[in-house]
């Protein structure tokens, strides 16, 4: 249920490191879409308010994805930016980086604009494509596509395999401080690849995705923003090497960032011996080693978002032969669970920070803070209550999860982004 209107929240836990208020218990007041007033609980009175109270209730800055994959417009069966509205607001999530692989592929203006002009409950930001068709040949006008709106510059789940065009696009980009992201995976070490290539992969006789497929695209854009300048973001890095090469950029002072998509913190290739297509992703799921890698970057702020990896498919594209499937989870709708569910290896602090403050420092947005003035955009939440993921619950199109059928800990209760106040039960 969604309405509009002033907000009075009581008695709910902040969790957000860069409040005055974090971990203490407080009512907010939300007016006007802004944060009004933060008080101690029963203290507050306002006019007209949806009062919200519950228990044991959390409440930190709205969970912002960088880097949603919505294949609308073009396959709107598979999902639609209606569709995937409803399962970012089950996910928790205020904004939502909407990848350009779209038919037609967001590389002009009235696709920036089509996509901006869906954002209500959820804000939509469109990344345009670096090159026209994001066929990797031919830039686009990136200095129309920013003044259109356009939050950064990818070619999406599709790597910039041109040398040339990243040098020049690092160049066109500084024109107006601009974002370059790309999905670091080389086009033909990774040819035909069904899985990380390994043991798993030799003993279940697939063809492997080489680490060095990934670690030789980032060698490779490290190599030329230390030559050009600029600024660059890796989308879903998944190896321990990728790590350690992004840490050593990092102190060496490059303006690198870099995210994981949070499946491959949840599962390692060991998990694809039952060849369950939902877990066929790209990139891959690798190796345990590689996994505590990731996990070690979250920690010491090497990785600087966690990203939800959605990527929705129809019934004919996963429920196929391995080989055949396309590569992609369903992750909006259940992402805070999946979230909650590694707490013993990543404090969901920590966890929070990456989806909140970590994606709006690299898109250079404003922050969302709890804190009097600030514009309201909110995440409230459980980290205990029981659910089950199932076609009843599930506001995709799409049911390419592996969670399908499962009882989750962990639910989004309520999502305020400005005035709009989006509630489940």
């Amino acid at each position: 249920m969604t309405s509009k209107g002033n907000i009075l929240l009581q008695s709910v836990e902040i969790v957000d490191t860069q409040s005055a208020f974090h971990g203490k218990k407080k009512d907010i007041l939300i007016e006007g879409g802004k944060i009004t007033q933060i008080a101690d609980y029963g203290t507050l009175r306002g006019s007209n308010d949806s009062v919200f109270t519950l228990k044991n209730l959390y409440v930190s800055p709205g969970f912002f994805d960088l880097g949603t994959l919505v294949h609308d417009p073009g396959n709107e069966y598979r999902e639609d930016l209606h569709s995937a509205k409803l399962a970012a607001l089950m996910g928790g999530f205020t904004d939502l980086a909407i990848l350009p692989n779209t038919q037609p592929v967001i590389d002009d203006k009235k696709g920036v604009q089509y996509i901006r002009s869906h954002s209500r409950e959820v804000d939509f930001h469109a990344l345009a494509a670096v090159t026209k068709g994001a066929k990797g040949e031919e830039l686009t006008d990136m200095i129309d596509l920013n003044e259109a709106g356009a939050l950064g510059f990818t070619d999406g789940v599709k790597s910039l395999y041109h040398p040339d065009i990243l040098l020049k696009t690092l160049q066109y980009l500084q024109k107006f401080n601009g974002l370059l992201i790309n999905h670091p995976e080389d086009k033909w070490l990774s040819m035909f690849g069904q899985m990380h290539e390994g043991v798993v992969s030799t003993e279940l006789g697939l063809r492997g995705i080489p680490s060095l497929a990934e670690e030789i695209i980032i060698t490779r854009d490290l190599r030329l923003l230390e030559f050009a300048g600029g600024k660059i973001h890796f989308s879903g890095i998944s190896t321990k090497e990728a790590v350690e090469l992004i840490r050593k950029a990092k102190e060496k002072g490059l303006a690198v960032s870099c995210d994981v998509a949070i499946p491959n913190l949840l599962y390692t290739d060991e998990a694809l011996r039952t060849f369950n297509t939902s877990l066929k992703l790209s990139p891959p799921l690798r190796s345990e080693a590689d996994q505590a890698a990731l996990i070690e970057g979250l920690l010491d702020d090497t990785i600087d978002a966690i990203v939800s990896g959605h990527r929705p498919w129809d019934e004919e594209s996963k429920k196929v032969e391995f080989d055949m499937a396309e590569a992609g989870m369903l992750m909006l709708p259940t992402f805070w669970p999946a979230l909650v569910s590694l707490k013993n290896r990543l404090p969901l602090e920590k966890s929070i920070e990456k989806i909140t403050q970590g994606p709006r420092a690299i898109t250079s947005l404003p922050q969302s803070v709890l804190a009097e003035g600030a514009t309201a955009k909110l995440t409230l939440w459980s980290a205990t209550e029981e659910w089950t993921f199932d076609s009843a619950t599930n506001p995709s199109k799409s049911e390419n999860s592996p969670y399908f059928g499962n009882k989750l800990t962990g639910k989004v209760k309520a999502v305020i982004n400005r005035d709009y106040f989006s509630v489940f039960q």
